[in-house]
């Protein structure tokens, strides 16, 4: 199977202006657009219903929302009715989200593990329109379900009924579910059952590091690596040249990176402790403008994709090489978002396409 191209939007835009992006994107041939969840910005859901109302043939939805500030049967009622509305070409992604965000709306950010796993438990049993009893250590479901789901012979594309050990398969909606997973147990744990993982990445020693993680999880459970889109949310930026690929809010992006990584990533990427305390200091003290002499190519090598369209296609292939099998466009796309768009998917996106995977 060939590479997957996701592109992630963040709604801090008018909607009508995510639903052009997102036609260009479809156009190109993106396979999936994934849309974040943050309470500051447009709504996710309302920005997903003008995106389905406006595409035909990408797969779209949620990367990711999370079980704390959205409750998992809102959310399984969201996504099932958007997949109706499109006619099956949604995935949700479910990630424990950003602690400090939670924090700031007064929801406590405790046991993100626990939460996410039994988020995906209670997503999948909605969708698939069983009615859902769940006594866990975080969720207590008294027999929720979902009325417009109904279970039904689930076919292929050629209208032929699907089998599996040699029954037919009877479900409800068929949506894949991934995991947002960054940390140890969190990696580990939602490889387990999640049909799919988006991990942040840019560079294939943080894969690396995480196909380990997948896999222990993946070894523990039985299934096969093979059965899990293995998603590398990436940090983005092409252009013509490293430089004009500089522009705009990449630096912005790599410090945010920077600010929120652990010593131990640091460490792996070779980053000098003391710059990148020197970035921290600037975010913390609001000084942006310092940010551009601050962030070094170190950084942005470590954190980011950004150059021209032959770096950028020999930073896919070694993500690829590591393990990725659906590689996500992330912010900033490039200083031009819209040129940006339509040179990945006419210039690096058919590469991997005419590649031969057998």
């Amino acid at each position: 199977m060939s590479l997957r191209f996701g592109i992630e939007f963040v709604p801090d835009e008018p909607v009508n202006q995510i639903v052009n992006w997102s036609k260009i994107a479809e156009s190109v041939g993106f396979d999936n657009i994934w849309i974040t969840d943050h309470f500051n910005n447009r709504n996710l859901w309302v920005t997903l219903t003008a995106i389905a109302l406006n595409t035909s043939k990408v797969t779209i939805g949620p990367g990711v929302t999370n079980p704390f500030h959205t409750s998992p049967a809102l959310s399984a009622a969201a996504i099932v009715t958007i997949d109706e509305l499109t006619e099956g070409r949604t995935a949700v992604g479910l990630g424990a989200g950003d602690r400090m965000t939670l924090e700031t709306l007064g929801i406590q950010w405790n046991l993100p593990v626990t939460t996410v796993i039994e988020g995906i438990q209670i997503l999948r049993k909605l969708i698939n329109g069983e009615r859902v009893r769940f006594h866990g250590r975080v969720f207590d479901i008294r027999g929720a379900k979902l009325s417009h789901v109904k279970k039904e012979h689930q076919v292929d594309k050629d209208g032929k009924r699907i089998l599996k050990d040699g029954k037919e398969v009877i479900s409800g909606r068929r949506i894949p579910i991934y995991a947002g997973a960054q940390g140890p147990m969190m990696l580990k744990k939602t490889a387990t059952l999640a049909d799919g993982i988006l991990t942040n990445a840019s560079h294939p020693k943080d894969i690396e590091i995480a196909m380990k993680l997948i896999k222990e999880g993946v070894n523990q459970s039985g299934r096969d690596i093979k059965d899990l889109d293995i998603g590398a949310y990436t940090a983005f930026s092409i252009a013509d040249s490293y430089q004009d690929a500089l522009k705009g809010d990449t630096k912005m992006v790599v410090a945010f990176i920077v600010a929120g990584s652990p010593s131990s990533v640091l460490e792996r990427h070779s980053l000098n402790f003391e710059q990148c305390d020197a970035v921290k200091n600037a975010l913390s003290e609001k000084r942006y403008g310092d940010l551009d002499s601050l962030i070094t190519d170190e950084m942005i090598d470590a954190f980011a994709i950004v150059g021209d369209k032959e770096f950028c296609i020999n930073r896919i292939h070694e993500m690829e090489d590591v393990g990725v099998t659906h590689f996500i466009v992330g912010s900033p796309i490039g200083p031009d978002k819209r040129k940006a768009i339509e040179k990945i998917g006419k210039e690096i996106i058919p590469i991997f396409r005419e590649r031969d995977y057998s």
